[in-house]
């Protein structure tokens, strides 16, 4: 094993859907045995008896060093790495149960998606309110364009992993990499995470241009109005421009637009279809993260008063019963302005 490997040494990933099964199996097979927590006893049994996740993941084939438990304290056990892969409006919840039974340093990498409504707190930020002050140089995020099923068949992916520490950082892009799976470092966690974020809100949009059949004028138009309202916020809550056109930001934003394996562009192009978003929920095994995002991203736009009419007008409709017709009409009727009216301190 490489001097870049200490904490390979027992990795486990904390979330059993397709996303943490898709990087179990890729770091299992790199290293040879990985630890996988699900909250879903079938699930469980499935990976472990059969080397698959039936639910999640279903037709790609696990190693079977992979194990997986529902054992929280079983799963902590030595631990040299976490990977963080569960939802992100559960996170708080199930780091509270673990924190106990992890022991402090453990290096973080996490996975997760998402803006914890009510606190406004990225991912990194509430493993750090959670897991205490040391878990701010031991965490860092990865995000970009990576759908689960392409990285579980070994396709060419490539990503962002941003940290506090560089040597931490340096260490996870040695880890994760492979022939099929290139990490680039950062030092811009909030931008990273932001991006990762933010861009399933915006997917939501794309998908119901799309569903409306609208023309693909309309979908580019909300890809790169979407990045401008990204760049808005990140920058007013100082991350930096310039991740906002890398793979967290305008890659991730794209694949998640047009990607037909984009959970939320499947969710915005059923609303434009005219299904109901209740019944879109009832139906769905998997999580659309935008829902969630959609919440916490209109609070902090409000909160910073910062423009961000896409997402405004998808919030608006999931959760005020506005319609997908509406929300055409009211972005295409908003005042004339300048196209690159936003601030750029930091870029």
């Amino acid at each position: 094993m490489s001097h870049f490997y200490p904490i390979a040494e027992e990795i486990g990933v904390l979330g059993a859907g397709a996303w943490g099964t898709a990087l179990a199996r890729h770091l299992c097979n790199k290293f040879g045995h990985v630890r996988l927590w699900a909250h879903e006893p079938e699930v469980v049994e499935s990976i472990n008896q059969s080397h698959e996740n039936t639910r999640f993941l279903p037709g790609i084939p696990l190693p079977e060093a992979l194990t997986a438990t529902a054992d929280l304290q079983a799963f902590a056990q030595d631990l040299t790495l976490l990977v963080v892969v569960v939802p992100s409006h559960v996170l708080r919840g199930i780091l509270e149960s673990l924190a106990s039974f992890l022991k402090p340093g453990t290096p973080i990498l996490c996975a997760t998606k998402g803006i914890e409504f009510g606190s406004l707190m990225t991912m990194s930020e509430l493993i750090e309110s959670v897991l205490g002050k040391w878990a701010h140089e031991k965490t860092c995020a990865l995000s970009g364009p990576s759908f689960a099923l392409d990285v579980a068949r070994g396709l060419a992916t490539s990503v962002s992993l941003a940290g506090y520490d560089p040597a931490l950082c340096v260490a996870l892009q040695h880890l994760v990499s492979n022939e099929s799976f290139r990490a680039y470092t950062t030092h811009d966690v909030l931008g990273v995470e932001l991006g990762g974020s933010l861009k399933n809100v915006i997917a939501i949009a794309a998908g119901a241009c799309a569903g409306l059949d609208i023309g693909d004028n309309s979908m580019a138009a909300i890809v790169t109005r979407g990045l401008a309202e990204m760049t808005r916020l990140c920058v007013t809550l100082g991350g930096e421009a310039l991740t906002m056109s890398g793979l967290s930001g305008l890659g991730d934003l794209v694949l998640t637009c047009y990607g037909d394996l984009s959970r939320n562009r499947d969710l915005g192009f059923r609303l434009g279809r005219g299904e109901s978003f209740e019944n879109i929920q009832k139906t769905r095994v998997t999580v659309a993260e935008g829902v969630k995002t959609a919440q916490s991203a209109y609070a902090l736009a409000k909160k910073y008063d910062v423009d961000m009419p896409i997402v405004t007008c998808v919030y608006q409709g999931l959760y005020e019963g506005k319609t997908p017709e509406a929300v055409v009409q009211e972005l295409m009727a908003r005042e004339l302005k300048h196209e690159l009216e936003f601030p750029m301190k930091n870029s």
